[in-house]
């Protein structure tokens, strides 16, 4: 349980995109808030940094890419690849929470709305990683740790 005052960073990981979503400092609500375009460890390390420290960022919680059985992905492995380098970068603790579909429904969500190709591209990565972020915060702010389907 998170008893530190501040919100909660939910991530759609991508190699090119990350899609980002923060909590009200209640964990209540979950809203997108960007698509962040990767640049450089550097820059990328700056970015989060800043996010951590203008947002009051007291988590991320990372979506874990599971096969449909539940066993981790080939991009599992960035992920956590990634949820280690951030944690270095910013000091903040990490969750991970099921992302199956979340790109899918955020696409559905995104149709729904009428939008265009070009506009739906743009917001789908910030839409998923609200799902996941929500998923998050209606489990309790509990994320997956059992990661022993992945083989090394």
């Amino acid at each position: 349980m998170i008893t530190q005052q501040g919100c909660v960073a939910g991530l759609d990981f991508g190699t090119v995109r990350i899609g980002i979503a923060l909590s009200d400092p209640e964990r209540i609500l979950a809203s997108p808030h960007e698509t962040y375009i990767r640049q450089s460890p550097n820059r990328d390390a700056e970015y989060f940094q800043r996010l951590v420290k203008e947002e009051h960022v007291i988590r991320f919680v990372l979506g874990m890419p599971l096969h449909l059985n539940g066993g981790l992905s080939e991009k599992a492995k960035e992920v956590l690849q990634f949820g280690q380098w951030l944690k270095k970068i910013t000091g903040i603790e990490i969750d991970y929470m099921d992302e199956r579909y979340t790109s899918v429904e955020a696409e559905y969500l995104l149709h729904n709305a009428h939008l265009t190709n070009k506009k739906r591209k743009a917001r789908r990565d910030k839409i998923a990683a609200q799902i996941i972020l929500s998923a998050y915060l209606e489990s309790g702010c509990r994320g997956i740790t059992d990661f022993s389907g992945i083989d090394d």
